[in-house]
């Protein structure tokens, strides 16, 4: 016993580690004037269209590989959707942002399983034990509306689903129908200011991007689609 214990806790440094390195990197090769500039951003996306149009394959990879980490490591999915559409477009970027983001999701939630299940079961068992009860009836069904519906943090999101023993092979295509509908919007609208900057070489003004249906129709349609879930998530987190 104690011996597994202390190869959990090793475990654990070695991921906050990782962490740390990660974020080191990250901020030490980015700074907030990469992403508030429009020059910048619009000299960014040049080059990135040039790597990508030089080996659409390989650049893919890198950015698969990427999203993975992202989530594994950090826990959360934006700016990445964005960031995919930017990049990538549309269907391509959306491809790659679901399918990445589902597999960081899931060697979280078998990472979470292993090393943070007793935490988690202490912490979270009694406030969401209608939803365990719940799981148990239709497990599948309920895991993609609780994916679909979101109103949790998508760290917590990622972990919690050990409280209801779900499968990996459950979690992973659960998760990639769930979360498909919101990121193909959040896709569409980065793809969107992307085709927004390279039609203007100065910063478009509010009206310009508010006007066009590149921007407005993904932003409609987030609208739309969390008021659809507000209301299901109202009943489906409902303590009955």
């Amino acid at each position: 016993m104690d011996s597994a214990k202390n190869i959990k806790i090793i475990i654990g440094l070695i991921y906050i580690l990782i962490i740390l390195i990660f974020l080191w990197f990250f901020f030490k090769y980015f700074s907030i004037n990469d992403f508030t500039s429009y020059e910048i951003i619009k000299s960014n996306r040049d080059a990135l269209n040039d790597i990508k149009e030089k080996n659409v394959l390989l650049s893919s990879i890198v950015f698969f590989i990427f999203t993975i980490l992202w989530v594994l490591l950090l826990g959360f999915g934006s700016p990445i959707f964005l960031v995919g559409g930017f990049i990538f477009g549309k269907w391509l970027g959306t491809l790659l942002v679901l399918t990445g983001l589902t597999f960081g999701a899931t060697f979280l939630y078998i990472f979470a399983n292993y090393l943070l299940k007793d935490l988690i079961i202490e912490k979270f068992s009694s406030r969401f034990e209608f939803l365990i009860y719940k799981f148990k009836e239709k497990e599948f069904i309920y895991f993609i509306i609780y994916r679909a519906i979101g109103g949790i943090p998508f760290f917590l999101q990622n972990i919690l689903p050990t409280l209801f023993n779900i499968s990996v092979k459950k979690y992973f295509f659960g998760s990639l129908i769930g979360l498909a509908p919101q990121l193909f919007i959040g896709v569409s609208l980065g793809s969107g200011i992307n085709k927004l900057i390279d039609q203007n070489e100065k910063i478009p003004s509010p009206a310009q991007m508010i006007l066009s249906p590149d921007i407005y129709i993904p932003i409609l349609s987030l609208i739309a689609l969390f008021i659809i879930t507000f209301y299901i998530r109202k009943k489906f987190y409902k303590d009955n």
